[in-house]
């Protein structure tokens, strides 16, 4: 087995959620569990190939769970595991500075506060 050496442990975090989407889809995650429609919807910019490659990392790295329903046509959901819900607190503290970067930017648009909403009621 080859060791794995890191110069600083953020790159061993950076391993996993490194990259533009991951911690987008697992900000979504840390919400509700989501179908890939709607991880697609949530993130319109992201291509299907992207993000079924990133997701499938994600899955291959313990972060996230794929629950496939015996159904016709197939339903499948993205969860958080046990590991990926370790990451909430981190996950939280990111949107937290993000929030505080777009309100202080008044070019800015927060398009999740729409998404938020939704999910309220």
């Amino acid at each position: 087995m080859k060791t794995t050496k890191y110069n600083i442990p953020v790159e061993a975090t950076l391993e996993v959620i490194g990259g533009k989407w991951k911690v987008v889809i697992l900000c979504h995650l840390k919400e509700q569990t989501l179908r890939f429609s709607e991880l697609q919807h949530i993130i319109p910019n992201i291509t299907k190939k992207m993000l079924s490659q990133q997701l499938r990392e994600l899955e291959h790295d313990g972060i996230i769970k794929r629950t496939l329903y015996d159904e016709i046509p197939p339903k499948v959901e993205y969860s958080l595991t046990d590991e990926g819900e370790t990451l909430r607190e981190v996950l939280d503290l990111m949107c937290s500075w993000g929030n505080a970067r777009i309100e202080k930017d008044p070019n800015a648009v927060n398009l999740y506060k729409e998404h938020e909403k939704k999910l309220s009621h």
